[in-house]
């Protein structure tokens, strides 16, 4: 029986990649196989293959096509001249009558079934060798929106076919090695979406940059979807937590970050185009797309899809403005983390300092140095030299040849999920996109530094700077007995260690969160009127817009910052020291300097426990126990374990405990476990007493010394007497560990002695301590001294 020209796609799926390419055999198998679970997808139809075929036999296309491409593969001809020619065989042919009457008819079907007369259609192209789990092939093909009319659609359906022939199209096949005459097209023609008059965007089901699988990653605009994936808005982002998502009492949102969307696209009114770019309203930039239920369903939707697909998948979602309903309409693997099998971690670091000069966000965890080439068109490749620096506005696909000869990109708009960060993945470059004025600010020649390993921000420098790469060889790591753990100090931080094998965070200090993320001191917020410097309300007010009242943005932005740091090792332990700013660090905090006592020797004064019962902060420290709550029960990070830092006397900590309780922590409900530090030569003389409030101790070894020996750890003058390895610290810790364990709790160490001194690591392992935490760049060499110490220790 002959190829029928078209099929609907209810009657396709993934089997039928030869007959109607990846992008909609995929849209297909989410309509049969995921429709039962709510997953809605735009009705439509798909035309074969052998239709393709059938087009380029009818016109004659074939020699002439041959005869181009070799000229091309010979050196006589250029990318641009090929293809230009290529496309016009396309563009000037006609379809076979029995192809054409079925395309015509089934519009008209597509329009009885939405009850619309020559109804709003997307013209997709579906190439039978894209979206394949090693080649994604992103945006290498044509879309053409709000498609009306029979005439309009039949040519929407030639320009398809034409964009196989596309200069990126040509470029990308030829890098991943697929011959162009096998490469046969498939036009999916679908119900549009009025997106137009609502939002849409693009999900990943993995984190893009570190390649975590347990986060699904949105980004969202206004209007049609296409400045997103071209670049040309910087939209909304969402971070979503997987491991929750199935308990509807949580709201497991890790990020929710407000982009700047000052466009949007929209349906054209009168003359030939159908879509128009017009400026968002102030209202719009300054609001999110998504409500907190849509990012919730979308995730839902991409992890059912992710599950049936069994791999990471990227997708394209709308959102109806006219009926508020969400919609996928594309779904293909993700193919830079998705596919990769590596056991090798590399990681990148600059060796000298500097002020960047441009901050925009991160693609890659590489760095990368060369001059500036500032490009305002693909068509630039021909004096683009190799290993420069290309600075753009931003990039669409046109862009990949003159990409693939860059050594990383700098644009001045897009988000994460653009088309320049996609390609910039795909083609491992470090990127900094969404600067904003990187093409007004750098010049051509320009000798630049870009870095992307710092975390989520990417920071370009001013000249050439010096920058190592080190490869860490996850297989060879060995295993401990003794659980090696991480200190984190930020979110982003937590994401580009998650493949370390730490069995969890023996240390996360909220007090960096505070700093970094939240940046305003808590009593500032609560007592804003008070508050007297300009430029600080202006601050406080500028991170607080859009929310009810300061407070609450204390609780949500720390309560996500700390889950951010859990989500990438649940579910292993991440233990979370409640705030440990000393009374000079806090008044640097926004508004803070009015709410702190002066004091001659704040690492000896207002600090840990003794601040949280003070009048002087209690209400502070009751917006940290909120935002815990809403960590561990709201946003449904259950793996966090709190702890308390410079607890003097057990009274101290009765009552910090019963504050806690009183605000929705209470020790042993809920599965929490509350530990203690244990810096202060009063915790290890009683410890049966503290261990009789707590779950487990945490030795803080440069206190503990500090304390014991009487010197002050910051002296440069008596640097030479600090040591954890004296012998009274040590019999200190020996002692600790000893009788901690006689009481049944658990004992843990955070600090880099382990890993500077292997004699020091015995002595812990001979000691039976339960953990040791470290810096994510100490872990490899502390975990090596350790297994050492384990093998040689009698029994071991």
């Amino acid at each position: 029986m002959a190829e029928p020209p078209l099929l609907w796609l209810e009657t396709v799926g993934v089997a039928d990649v030869p007959r109607v390419g990846g992008k909609n055999a995929s849209l297909g198998e989410m309509i049969g196989a995921l429709g039962g679970a709510g997953v809605r997808v735009p009705p439509g139809f798909a035309t074969t293959a052998a239709s393709f075929r059938d087009y380029v036999a009818e016109n004659g296309i074939a020699t002439a096509m041959q005869a181009q491409l070799a000229a091309f593969k010979a050196g006589k001809a250029s990318l641009q001249e090929t293809g230009a020619a290529i496309r016009r065989l396309f563009l000037d042919g006609e379809f076979p009558a029995a192809t054409a009457a079925a395309i015509r008819e089934a519009y008209r079907e597509l329009g009885r079934r939405r009850g619309l007369s020559d109804p709003a259609v997307a013209v997709r192209s579906s190439a039978t060798a894209e979206d394949l789990p090693n080649a994604s092939f992103a945006g290498q093909q044509e879309t053409f929106l709000n498609v009306q009319g029979e005439a309009t659609l039949l040519q929407a359906c030639r320009a398809c076919y034409a964009s196989l022939f596309t200069d990126r199209a040509i470029s990308y096949r030829e890098m991943q090695g697929f011959d162009h005459l096998k490469v046969a097209l498939s036009v999916g023609v679908q119900a549009m979406v009025r997106a137009d008059l609502g939002g849409s965007g693009i999900m990943f089901t993995i984190d893009t940059e570190s390649g975590f699988p347990g986060v699904v990653v949105i980004s969202a605009a206004w209007g049609l979807g296409e400045p997103i994936v071209q670049g040309q808005v910087d939209p909304d982002r969402y971070l979503v937590f997987k491991a929750p998502l199935a308990d509807p009492a949580c709201v497991p949102i890790l990020e929710k970050t407000l982009g700047g969307k000052a466009r949007k696209m929209i349906y054209a009114s009168g003359g030939s185009a159908r879509t128009a770019l017009v400026a968002t309203r102030l209202r719009e930039r300054k609001s999110f797309v998504l409500e907190d239920q849509d990012i919730l369903q979308l995730a839902r939707w991409s992890l059912a899809i992710e599950q049936h697909y069994g791999r990471p998948m990227d997708m394209e979602w709308g959102r109806d403005g006219e009926k508020g309903e969400l919609w996928i309409l594309q779904a293909r693997p993700e193919t830079v983390h998705g596919t990769r099998q590596s056991s090798t971690l590399r990681s990148w670091r600059l060796t000298s300092k500097a002020q960047p000069i441009l901050r925009g966000a991160a693609v890659g965890e590489a760095i990368a140095a060369g001059p500036v080439r500032i490009a305002h068109s693909p068509d630039d490749i021909a004096g683009f030299p190799a290993g420069a620096v290309l600075v753009a506005e931003a990039t669409d696909p046109d862009w990949v040849p003159l990409m693939r000869k860059a050594a990383g990109i700098i644009t001045d708009h897009g988000g994460a999920t653009s088309h320049a960060a996609i390609v910039s993945r795909e083609l491992g470059l470090p990127a900094v996109i969404g600067t904003q004025q990187a093409t007004s600010l750098l010049r051509d020649g320009q000798q630049v530094t870009l870095s992307c390993a710092g975390g989520e921000e990417g920071l370009v420098y001013d000249g050439v700077l010096d920058f190592s790469a080190t490869d860490i060889d996850l297989a060879a790591i060995p295993k401990t007995r003794t659980a090696m753990m991480l200190n984190i100090a930020t979110p982003a931080a937590a994401l580009r260690s998650w493949r370390l094998p730490s069995q969890g965070v023996g240390l996360a200090r909220m007090e960096f969160i505070i700093n970094a993320v939240v940046k305003a001191h808590p009593m500032a917020l609560l007592r804003f009127d008070a508050v007297t410097d300009p430029a600080a309300r202006r601050e406080i007010e500028a991170l607080t817009s859009g929310y009810a009242n300061k407070a609450d943005y204390f609780v949500e932005t720390l309560a996500r910052g700390v889950a951010r740091i859990a989500a990438p090792f649940h579910p292993h332990p991440v233990i979370v020291r409640m705030s440990d700013f000393k009374s000079n660090e806090y008044a640097h905090l926004l508004g803070g300097a009015g709410f702190e006592p002066v004091e001659e020797n704040p690492m000896l004064g207002l600090r840990g426990a003794s601040r949280y019962y003070s009048e002087r902060y209690r209400e502070g420290f009751v917006l940290e126990c909120r935002a815990m709550v809403a960590a561990r029960e709201t946003i449904g990070a259950d793996n966090i374990i709190l702890m308390i830092p410079f607890c003097r006397t057990p009274a101290e900590a009765d009552q910090v405990l019963a504050l806690m309780a009183e605000h929705g922590l209470k020790r042993g409900e809920k599965g929490l476990q509350i530990y203690m530090m244990c810096e202060i030569p009063a915790n290890v003389i009683l410890t049966e007493e503290f261990a009789a409030r707590f779950d487990g101790f945490s030795i803080g070894s440069n206190d503990l010394t500090q304390l014991v020996l009487g010197v002050d750890r910051d002296s440069a003058e008596l640097r030479g007497l600090f040591d954890e390895r004296d012998e009274a610290v040590k019999r200190m810790i020996a002692d600790v560990i000893r009788r901690a364990h006689l009481c049944g709790i658990k004992v843990g160490i955070c600090g880099e002695a382990p890993s500077n001194h292997p004699e020091f690591a015995a002595f812990l392992v001979e000691c039976g301590i339960d953990s040791i935490s470290l810096n994510p760049d100490s872990f490899v060499a502390a975990a090596r001294r350790v297994a050492e110490a384990e093998t040689a220790r009698p029994g071991g």
